[in-house]
């Protein structure tokens, strides 16, 4: 069972900036690679950022040069900083864990169905 823990969420001005986190269980941490996924109202979940299968990140392009994915090994916690917000980025953040993916490439989504595990979800607003 995999049971991950997301906390950071919350309502921020344009510009400003959020970190995310995520409790994971140790053996998730080794498991699977971890990610952030979000979905905003009215709108299918996507990919945001990963880890993949060599450890190197992947970021989807709307948020590449903006949100930054990291984790820490001693803590099992997983980050996601973001900064320079925009107001599409609100959405509903949900940390998961996936089958690792190939090197630069995120987790494959598809008519509103993603892979992996996901956590309940930490919201962010971001207004204009």
């Amino acid at each position: 069972q995999v049971q991950l823990q997301e906390s950071g969420g919350g309502s921020v001005q344009a510009g400003g900036s959020l970190r995310l986190s995520c409790a994971a269980p140790l053996h998730t941490f080794r498991t699977y690679c971890l990610g952030w996924f979000r979905q905003a109202p009215a709108k299918q979940r996507e990919a945001v950022a990963a880890f993949t299968i060599d450890g190197s990140p992947a970021y989807a392009d709307p948020v590449k040069g903006r949100f930054t994915i990291s984790k820490d090994n001693t803590q099992n916690t997983l980050y996601l900083e973001m900064a320079r917000l925009k107001p599409e980025d609100t959405a509903m953040y949900y940390c998961t864990a996936v089958v690792c993916t190939s090197s630069g490439r995120l987790p494959y989504c598809s008519g509103g169905y993603c892979p992996g595990y996901p956590g309940q979800g930490t919201q962010v607003t971001v207004s204009s």
